[in-house]
């Protein structure tokens, strides 16, 4: 089996041939017809001419050979879909021929393995974190307002909101009060799938390393209690109110993940007196913990404490090119040094599969991918869709067409390393080294998993222009290509679309990805930071019935 390792080894002026034997290569330029291309490589299609037979976009694939219908298109050395009209070379390869079929992928249970060296005579890595009780290191430092049910919602944002500008002026090593909201937290059965992924994001959000105040904020009568979510080694702080707190059998045992230097507080609504009783108790609450929170410092901290979190969003024909792979390199790095790395969108790696479980430590890691792959199907199937519905028109309009092709890019964000461990949605994330989470592609929920997992940075890649933030996480964004970057630089943080243009090479910005990570990891703000933007991408997967 030939393995997709991300690198760009045919490049011409005009096209992209990214493997020996592809069907497609990739427009770096508008095309025209009549216009007369140099095909670069040595396989099937040879070094020679290709004339365009129609209007090719950037980003775009253009045949360089004929495919009849019903034959497979390969790229990436991979199958994408088949022809379902005849293609002739130089033509546009897109929706209007090219289908989706599912096929047959041979899913190897592991036994591939790539050595990650350290580089030799180079100093190891460290950032400035915050190092917590329990161990753990935080890349920031927020008191968070976290709402046991939507219903507190609204007085949550309101307390966060005396806390804006310069309020914090005092505080230099605080960096923020957020609101984190969300619109679930009753109408569901506690003990169902999604009764308890609700609880266990919550609860992965209260104990987050990045989190050194917490401020529970509950109506009083939603079925997640606050008190399920602010329980510390089985105490729950509270603020002297009545009402406040929970039976002894309901504390025991709760997040006990929480450390022991978090500052804790709770209180509802309805005990409280209502909204303007709970603002102005919640402000007060806050203005305690803020000296507490400002005691913490940055320490030298090794790379290894790193959890890098890694997504993708408003994806385009050239993500799996540049972006992509160098988020790929980067992370196999961080994973060389014996740090953690997350891959995640399980629908945005179905078709990719094989890839991933080839690289599988043991079978019952490989096997555990495949049910969620499995269970996808059927839960994509029962409301009426298949997974080939996932590229969006945006991803559409940047050139990809069905989700095989997708999916071939995206799991280049994984880099090499072996994949040592499989997660559930939220599932804490307990082992080093390189590892995937059970997440939709839908990426606020895709991220808020992963964060809640344990994740302290995330980098994001986007061809169309997510403008994605994550608080309390700092979230780098990485432009796929040169034009969407320069239209919107204020909002991205580095551009690899400089691969396609021949002037870095895939590992160069890779390099790139890897020093912003300890940057950041450090306190450099990234651009959503600069924004404030984050706290309403916190949005928990909801999943099952509201009664």
């Amino acid at each position: 089996m030939k393995r997709f390792r991300g690198e760009v080894p045919q490049v011409s002026h005009d096209l992209l041939v990214l493997r020996e034997g592809d069907d497609v290569a990739v427009a770096t330029r508008d095309l025209s017809p009549g216009d007369q291309l140099v095909v670069p490589g040595d396989g099937p299609t040879g070094v020679g001419q290709l004339d365009v037979g129609q209007s090719v976009p950037r980003g775009h694939k253009i045949a360089l050979r004929a495919v009849p219908v019903g034959g497979q298109v390969r790229k990436y050395g991979q199958v994408i879909g088949v022809a379902t009209a005849p293609i002739a070379a130089g033509d546009h390869v897109h929706s209007h021929n090219l289908g989706f079929e599912d096929g047959s992928r041979d899913a190897p249970l592991g036994g591939t393995h790539h050595e990650l060296p350290v580089p030799d005579g180079v100093p190891r890595p460290t950032f400035r974190g915050f190092r917590r009780a329990d161990g753990r290191v935080g890349t920031r430092n927020f008191v968070a307002i976290l709402t046991s049910v939507n219903c507190s919602a609204s007085t949550a944002k309101m307390i966060a909101d005396q806390f804006r500008g310069s309020a914090l002026d005092e505080f230099e090593n605080v960096d923020g009060v957020i609101a984190l909201t969300h619109t679930s937290g009753c109408g569901l059965v506690p003990d169902s799938e999604g009764g308890q992924i609700l609880l266990r994001t919550l609860r992965g959000y209260a104990a987050h390393p990045n989190v050194a105040g917490l401020l529970v904020l509950g109506l009083g009568c939603e079925m997640v209690p606050g008190a399920a979510l602010s329980a510390r080694s089985g105490q729950v702080a509270d603020l002297g109110m009545p009402g406040i707190g929970a039976p002894d059998e309901t504390r025991s045992g709760l997040l006990a993940a929480i450390a022991e230097d978090t500052v804790v507080r709770s209180l509802t609504i309805q005990e409280t007196g209502g909204v303007r009783a709970s603002v102005r108790a919640g402000v007060a609450a806050v203005r305690e913990m803020l000296p507490l929170v400002n005691q913490r410092e940055r320490v030298e901290c090794d790379v290894s404490e790193l959890v890098l979190a890694l997504n993708c969003g408003g994806s385009d024909g050239y993500s799996g090119i540049t972006a992509n792979p160098a988020l790929g390199w980067a992370s196999d790095r961080l994973v060389a040094y014996g740090a953690t790395s997350v891959l995640a969108e399980t629908p945005e790696v179905y078709g990719a599969e094989h890839l991933l479980t080839a690289r599988a430590t043991e079978p019952a890691v490989a096997k555990k991918l495949l049910d969620r792959i499995d269970w996808w199907r059927s839960y994509v199937a029962a409301g009426g869709g298949t997974l080939d519905n996932n590229p969006s028109p945006g991803n559409k309009a940047g050139g990809l067409t069905t989700i095989l092709e997708k999916s071939l890019g995206a799991v280049a964000k994984g880099g090499q390393a072996d994949l040592g461990a499989v997660y559930e949605y939220a599932e804490p994330i307990t082992e080093r080294g390189f590892a995937f989470m059970d997440t939709p592609g839908y990426d606020p929920v895709s991220v808020t998993g992963l964060v809640a997992g344990g994740a302290n940075v995330v980098v994001f890649t986007t061809g169309r222009g997510s403008v994605f933030g994550c608080r309390p996480t700092p979230s780098i964004k990485v432009a796929t290509n040169t034009p969407m970057y320069t239209v919107m630089a204020e909002d991205m943080d580095l551009n690899a679309g400089v691969i396609v243009d021949g002037t870095a090479t895939v590992a160069d910005v890779g390099r790139q990805i890897f020093d912003r990570i300890l940057a950041v990891a450090s306190g450099e703000q990234t651009v959503s930071e600069e924004l404030e933007i984050g706290a309403e991408e916190f949005i928990p997967w909801h999943m099952g019935a509201v009664t």
